[in-house]
């Protein structure tokens, strides 16, 4: 929790940092699986032993999972009808519009050759981005001379890892005190400039307006974000939104593609570990909402990347292995920054 960034006034109470609607869903979850692993058991004992007696643990599995589905359904209950009308810390809509409108834009980039030109091309085109940083992770091919050739501040991050070059990025963006906010995004032409009108009519009513890659009509068909990946993306986003009742609507946890006051960043900076790796942007935006920040959700473009995709999207077993990751982060905890 980012306890310190609020006043003792502004403290939440104890029943509202209660993630009952999380819990809920992890217990029907559990509650489905030994359901579904007795049934397959019963089953098979059925037909290659049958003369084997296995209704009493049968039914004492399914009295089990039973037990904890209603469990379950109480909890949910209680969170959504009772404590989510005090859970909820605004009666009226955040209307703070940044005195600046200038953005500092930060790319990240591993061996992004092929797209880095181009992307940073797309950006400095764009009248509200005052100058483009790409953060190279350390690339072995020649992402940094095309990203200075084509006119970017070129930085080098030597730790290898998504979280480290994430968090670099972070930094490099509040190291210029002429723009109040930063544009995150990653050099891969997955994600387009013009975008930034969109961030730019929410910024006024959030600390970080994160983008949502999550809307079919929006998304080309043949991206490295498969159909599995897509609505994976969508049920993890649904846990961060279960966890955080009350603090927005959230279904996509992976997309890098955000704008950040940087006031918020310099408060958020200290409480993210960078060691976190391909789930750094669900570990982001938890942390983001465990404090007094409020994050708005807006519908982007997505498209087919330039290059080979080198993060969690190049299959969906390294997807799942991420998702599980990111699960676990937001039901049980983060490591320590």
């Amino acid at each position: 929790m980012l306890r310190e960034h609020e006043n003792a006034a502004s403290r939440p109470r104890w029943y509202r940092r209660l993630p009952l609607l999380l819990y809920g869903i992890v217990l029907t979850l559990a509650g489905l699986a030994i359901h579904l692993v007795g049934t397959i058991a019963f089953v098979l004992t059925d037909i290659f032993a049958p003369g084997l007696v296995a209704s009493e643990w049968f039914g004492r599995l399914l009295a089990i999972s039973g037990g904890l589905v209603l469990l379950a359904i109480g909890l949910a209950a209680l969170d959504v009808m009772v404590l989510l009308r005090k859970k909820r810390q605004r009666h009226d809509v955040m209307m703070e519009p940044p005195a600046v409108r200038d953005l500092t834009v930060v790319l990240t980039a591993f061996n992004d050759e092929e797209s880095i030109g181009l992307a940073v091309d797309d950006f400095r085109t764009h009248p509200l981005v005052r100058r483009v940083i790409v953060v190279d992770n350390d690339s072995k091919d020649r992402t940094a001379d095309v990203a200075t050739a084509h006119g970017a501040i070129v930085v080098r991050e030597s730790q290898h890892g998504y979280g480290r070059c994430m968090y670099r990025a972070l930094q490099e963006g509040l190291s210029y005190s002429d723009t109040e906010l930063t544009l995150l995004c990653e050099g891969d032409m997955t994600f387009r400039a013009y975008d930034i009108d969109k961030f730019m009519s929410y910024i006024a009513h959030a600390d970080i307006v994160n983008g949502t890659r999550i809307v079919e009509q929006l998304r080309a068909h043949r991206t490295q974000l498969t159909n599995f990946m897509y609505y994976g993306n969508f049920f993890v986003g649904k846990l961060l939104e279960a966890k955080h009742l009350g603090k927005g609507t959230f279904t996509d946890v992976g997309t890098t593609y955000k704008l950040c006051r940087n006031s918020t960043l310099r408060a958020l900076l200290p409480f993210l570990s960078p060691s976190i790796n391909l789930e750094f942007n669900a570990h982001f935006l938890d942390t983001a909402l465990s404090g007094p920040f409020h994050i708005v959700e807006c519908p982007i473009t997505f498209h087919s990347r330039v290059g080979r995709s080198k993060g969690g999207n190049t299959s969906n077993g390294r997807a799942f292995a991420v998702g599980m990751r990111m699960i676990f982060g937001i039901v049980s905890g983060w490591p320590r920054a």
